[in-house]
């Protein structure tokens, strides 16, 4: 027995059933409670996974924001993955977090899932990769990372009731695979159960998969947490396998746990078993006096992790990870540098006609190195878009943090163009015409008042969001108890003269004024939303319009006085004063951004998507752009033929003019220095470095599984093991790009490949002009079936890079259990016998090299 465990044993024999009940409920929105007695501290969790949010939701504790996860994932690198991690640990230690609520590995089922910009891929392998280096880093750093949402939640459509039924073998060899791969190779010391159901069974209460499986088959040895208000009964939970019930103080564990002890519906044994799960999670953050932090690391990579040697380009980018056991806090890490470093990475160039990208950025040098012939003088560039301006940096949902920054589109090229380059910016087209947060031009700050108008608090607000939950995210000297209004008072200078339209976003009773206006004094109830995500928040509200001249500020107040007598699931203050400026001709909009288009070098057009459209709480109901925006890249296209597209989204959307523009970038949802990301890659101080996670369709329609919503309570999984590109091989259709697809600035030949059962080696050649790094993609085939499978699957990948004639040697393992399949009827795993064809290549469609291997 270890010293930490002795600690843990002695604290746990240390506890009455109460106390013990109690550590498994939380005491609030965030923490489990401390019990000084046995040197245990609370535990402190907190949403991510771009950012460490804390327990104080708010503009005023701003957290470090890195690119979305379809971001990281499109990165195709587990050790950019752990540096990340990394960076996230230092933000939670910053904020006293013992516990990040991420990573999401569930899988990018169908494209109209709302949430997948949380998530890694389509591909099971991928994620396992990206999430073993993501949950590594985050616990080198003495943090605990949370896997999620275990499992099955693939889509927000009736999330919290809905049965989702899957057949064996799919369930083992897509959805639990990433959790499965986590477990082995980075060892995380938490997990979340989802709220679905699978196979008839709540996944809080599902004995099978977090017992038998989780623990029994896969040796996990963390806590097991609920998604927040997920568990609903106190035996099933429990004798599910279930050790932490949150939030709290209500709910399903702390007294009603005890009083099912004393009753005889539960054996105290399931309580010490949950309970010592909880006390090793304290030890390991270092919150249990007497117990070293930490537990080892793996020392080598995993069996499956990529690596490569790319000896003509320094040291391999897949490192053996350090031990963990310590948690002597590495360097410090730079947090604008690396979200800077991932989004540029992660950028997917899909097209470049005519090499049209990187930009001529025009007279003097381009920021950071640009190798290659000199450029011309005199570029000029039209910037159009509401998103080139106001930057979506991250998703909606529990996924949101206040960022430290936020550099724009607009922003970055401005910094970086050189003198003399020209820049022009046009809107072109809003994607929404509904009110935002308050943001540019507002000077907004938050009074908190009791009953008796006395103020508690005074408090910058740099947005005009407020999400205070539970007491600890109150501002100081505000508590739920003596807190009767808060007001969001200050000034707006508009940028515009016009009608502004005001609004609000909450629950509850609101007096909105502007300028001296009363432009709302009303309650405003809950809505109908069957998402209790999006019923707590509230519904955009318009509630008036008043004519504001440009630079002209004006006083702005929004009073939201509380209701303690409405029933709510834990104490909060959730609320926003919204926004929107002067609505103009959407035609006029657009004729004006073909001009600016017309009479530039190169118009560069950013399209995106809305809060309203990628959230968490509700899927998509289709694919397209909001608002204007596809007429906008039309008419510019064809005022410019020299048109590069950048794509603000965390997840497919269609491009029907995709053809018709000279280069496409997906840029995600970047992060806080997107913006300059995206200047360095635009303007060729690097190279776009991603490659398609999830295949991208051309058209919804064309996408084999697209189904999201239950019906009579079930989702059934009837395409089995055909997902993602796996599905477009069977079906037949063309997406729009290939799953690994992804261009940069220099060009790759594919030298050799040699194959064994376990791993491979690949010799790659850059042919171009210019530095570049590459991602190389393994896939396997069968060349003949006894079982149904898919045509072909991932089978490794790794990242190289190269000068300018260099060759670089990738050395891959291959996945475990490449050639077997889950033997359903004997509950096992099965290699199945046979010739298999082992591809190499730069994306599922463009391969290079094959060699043959035969399996007895």
């Amino acid at each position: 027995m270890t010293t930490a465990d002795k600690v843990v044993e002695a604290a746990l024999g240390a506890l009455d059933l109460d106390t013990k009940a109690r550590l498994l409920a939380g005491q609030d929105m965030w923490t489990l409670p401390a019990v000084p007695e046995i040197g245990l501290a609370s535990l402190v969790m907190s949403d991510g996974p771009v950012g460490v949010r804390g327990v104080r939701w708010t503009p005023d504790d701003p957290s470090v924001t890195l690119p979305s996860p379809t971001a990281l994932a499109a990165t195709w690198d587990p050790e950019l993955a752990r540096r990340a991690g990394r960076l996230l640990a230092q933000e939670a230690r910053r904020k006293g977090v013992h516990v990040l609520l991420a990573p999401t590995v569930n899988l990018h089922r169908s494209p109209l899932g709302g949430r997948h910009f949380e998530a890694y891929s389509e591909d099971p392998y991928l994620t396992g990769a990206i999430g073993t280096g993501y949950v590594r880093g985050v616990q080198e750093g003495g943090v605990a990372a949370t896997v999620k949402h275990f499992v099955a939640n693939d889509a927000e459509t009736d999330r919290f009731t809905v049965d989702n039924v899957i057949a064996p073998r799919p369930l083992r060899e897509l959805y639990l695979a990433p959790f499965e791969a986590i477990v082995r190779d980075a060892r995380p010391w938490g997990v979340m159960a989802a709220y679905n159901r699978v196979n008839g069974v709540t996944m809080t209460e599902h004995r099978r998969l977090q017992t038998e499986v989780l623990r029994g088959e896969w040796g996990f040895d963390g806590f097991t947490v609920s998604d927040w208000f997920a568990a609903r009964s106190t035996t099933g939970a429990l004798r599910g396998g279930l050790d932490v019930a949150m939030p709290g103080p209500r709910t399903v564990y702390g007294e009603a746990l005890a009083a099912a002890v004393r009753a005889g519906e539960l054996d105290e044994g399931l309580v010490d078993a949950a309970v010592r799960n909880v006390l090793r999670l304290a030890a390991r953050v270092g919150a249990l006096e007497g117990a070293p932090s930490g537990a080892a690391a793996p020392e080598t990579p995993a069996a499956d992790a990529p690596t490569s040697d790319a000896p003509t380009s320094g040291p391999a980018t897949s490192e053996a990870p350090a031990p963990a056991g310590t948690h002597q806090p590495p360097e410090p890490l730079d947090g604008e540098a690396l979200a800077r470093e991932i989004a540029r990475r992660s950028f997917v160039l899909v097209r470049n006609e005519h090499d049209v990208l990187p930009l001529d950025p025009g007279p003097g040098p381009a920021p950071g190195p640009a190798p290659g012939p000199a450029p011309a003088p005199g570029r000029r560039i039209a910037l159009i878009g509401a998103a080139a301006r106001d930057a979506r940096v991250l998703g909606g949902g529990s996924a949101h943090v206040f960022p430290t920054r936020t550099v724009s589109p607009l922003d970055g090229l401005t910094a970086a163009l050189p003198d003399g380059a020209a820049l022009t910016y046009a809107v072109g087209a809003e994607p929404s015409d509904e009110p935002a947060p308050a943001g540019p031009g507002f000077a907004l700050r938050a009074v908190c008042r009791d009953a008796s108008g006395a103020v508690l608090a005074d408090t910058p607000l740099p947005t005009g969001e407020i999400k205070w939950i539970g007491d600890n995210g109150l501002p100081a000297g505000a508590t739920h108890a003596t807190l009767h209004s808060v007001e969001i008072t200050g000034t707006f200078t508009p940028r515009d003269s016009g009608a502004h339209c005001f609004g609000t976003r909450g629950i509850g009773a609101f007096t909105l004024t502007v300028a001296g206006r009363t432009l709302y004094d009303g309650v405003q109830e809950m809505g109908t939303e069957s998402d209790l995500f999006e019923a707590f928040i509230g519904t955009p509200m318009e509630r008036g319009t008043v004519i504001l001249a440009e630079g002209v500020p004006v006083e702005v107040s929004l009073r939201h006085t509380l209701d303690h007598d409405r029933p709510m699931p834990v104490p909060a203050v959730v609320h926003s004063l919204l926004h929107r400026p002067p609505l103009r001709d959407p035609d006029e909009l657009i004729t004006e951004a073909a001009e600016a288009a017309r009479a530039a070098d190169t118009a560069v057009v950013v399209v995106a998507t809305t809060e309203r459209v990628e959230s968490e709480g509700f899927d998509r109901t289709d694919l397209r752009l909001p608002g204007r925006q596809d007429d906008l890249v039309r008419a510019v296209a064809a005022a410019n033929p020299r048109t590069v597209v950048v794509v603000n989204a965390g997840a497919p959307v269609e491009m029907p003019w995709r053809d018709d523009v000279a280069a496409v970038l997906l840029s995600w949802f970047p992060g806080q220095e997107g913006g300059a990301a995206l200047a360095d890659v635009l303007l060729g101080a690097d190279e776009p470095g991603g490659r398609l996670p999830t295949t991208w369709p051309a058209a919804l329609a064309d996408a084999p599984v697209t189904r999201v919503a239950p019906e009579h309570g079930e989702l059934p999984y009837s395409e089995g093991v055909f997902i993602g590109y796996r599905a477009w091989d069977r079906s037949g259709a063309t997406p729009a790009y290939p799953f690994g697809h992804g261009l940069g600035y220099t060009t790759w030949e594919y030298d050799s490949l040699e194959v064994t059962p376990t791993t491979a080696r690949v010799t790659v050649r850059n042919t171009g002009t210019r530095p570049g790094r590459e991602v190389v993609q393994l896939y396997v085939a069968p060349r003949a079936d006894l079982v149904e499978r898919p045509a072909r699957w991932l089978a490794g990948f790794a990242t190289v890079e190269a000068e300018p004639g260099g060759c670089a040697d990738a050395e891959i393992r291959l996945a475990p259990r490449l050639f077997d399949i889950w033997d359903e009827p004997k509950g096992t795993w099965t290699t199945v016998p046979g010739v298999y064809d082992i591809h190499v290549g730069r994306s599922l469609t463009d391969l290079r090299r094959r060699v043959t291997l035969e399996l007895d």
